[in-house]
């Protein structure tokens, strides 16, 4: 177990967001969370990077209970995506190296450059490296900002609908390298999606939310027609193309 939520209740002052929330994320994992706008998925991740603070319950990270931990703490083990980014008089690479702060002591070394560059590559950003970030298209600074979530060598990587501004080559393609490192580094990727036919693709467990409650969790098994159309008040079939199932509105 690399991420546990347990009895987690979060509610803002004129209404509950959500109620009970209680699962457990383990190393290799992509966990995708889903559910219709404003049911809580993006409160759910706030809460588990401690930007919200839950009324109720116990959030732990590799055995760490979150509300015992420092930012700084907090930032070397979670990487956060939020859904808006915001540009600025930063290079691509000095927005990149910024992931690397919670790991620097004294001065950036010659580690947290390789790491930044490495990344970058992997991103397929270096013609953009000494570009200003307030000169990319959304969706070349929304790949910035998972370079630089990434950067950070977290254990647990907190995405919220990466891939909104992505067209379909480069969403499949962020999807791609968040799996691959997932698997070599044996961490865990909680994401937020609307996407189901990517979430599929993309994630080995789901989680469906439904008036502030998980309705449903497990594997592909529960993305059914059933859970679907209750949760999204959409009537659907799921029928399978080349082995993967395909989510098909009727």
């Amino acid at each position: 177990m690399i991420l546990s939520v347990d009895g987690v209740v979060f509610r803002y002052p004129s209404h509950l967001v959500l109620n009970d929330i209680e699962f457990e994320v383990d190393k290799g994992d992509c966990l995708a969370i889903l559910g219709t706008n404003g049911v809580g998925k993006s409160t759910l991740l706030k809460c588990i990077n401690k930007i919200l603070k839950p009324q109720q319950g116990v959030i732990s990270i590799e055995e760490d209970e979150l509300s015992q931990l420092s930012r700084r703490e907090i930032a070397q083990k979670i990487g956060y995506v939020s859904q808006r980014q915001e540009g600025g008089k930063f290079t691509v690479f000095d927005a990149v190296i910024l992931g690397r702060k919670p790991h620097i002591t004294w001065d950036v070394s010659k580690r947290d450059m390789e790491i930044a560059n490495k990344i970058i590559k992997v991103l397929g950003l270096e013609q953009f490296s000494l570009r200003y970030i307030d000169e990319l298209s959304g969706g070349e600074l929304q790949k910035v900002v998972i370079a630089r979530a990434l950067a950070q060598e977290p254990r647990v990587l907190l995405l919220d609908e990466p891939t909104s501004n992505l067209d379909l080559r480069n969403q499949l393609d962020v999807l791609k390298i968040i799996n691959k490192v997932v698997e070599e580094q044996q961490i865990a990727a909680l994401v937020t999606m609307h996407d189901l036919n990517l979430a599929i693709r993309f994630a080995n467990k789901f989680i469906l939310l439904k008036e502030r409650a998980i309705f449903a969790a497990g594997g592909v098994e529960v993305i059914t027609p059933d859970n679907i159309e209750e949760v999204y008040a959409v009537p659907v079939a799921v029928e399978r193309f080349q082995e993967i199932p395909v989510v098909v509105p009727l």
